[in-house]
C-alpha cells in the first residue's frame, strides 16, 4: 500500500459532512474517506470485470453454438432415424 498522500479540497453536502463527523470523528475524517473511496473503487473494478467476463462468456457461447451447427450433420451420421 502506498503511504504517500495528497491534500484535496472537496465540497460535500452539509448533512453528509455531519454524518462523517459523527461516525469518523473530526480527527479521523481523512482515513474514513480514504477507506470509503478504496472500497467503492474496488466495487467498481469488480463490477467492470464481471461485465467483461459476462460479455466474454456470451461471445464464447455464440461461437460454440456456431461450431456445433457446422458439425451437426456429421455428428448425426450413422444414427438411426426415429
Amino acid at each position: 500500500m502506498n503511504t504517500e498522500t495528497v491534500r484535496l479540497n472537496i465540497t460535500i453536502p452539509i448533512g453528509l459532512a455531519q454524518s462523517l463527523n459523527r461516525f469518523a470523528g473530526p480527527r479521523r475524517r481523512s482515513r474514513f474517506i480514504a477507506e470509503a473511496l478504496r472500497r467503492r473503487i474496488q466495487e467498481m473494478e469488480k463490477e467492470s470485470l464481471e461485465k467483461k467476463l459476462e460479455e466474454g462468456y456470451r461471445v464464447a457461447a455464440a461461437e460454440s453454438i456456431a461450431i456445433s451447427k457446422e458439425f451437426e450433420a456429421t455428428d448425426l451420421e450413422g444414427w438411426d432415424e426415429y
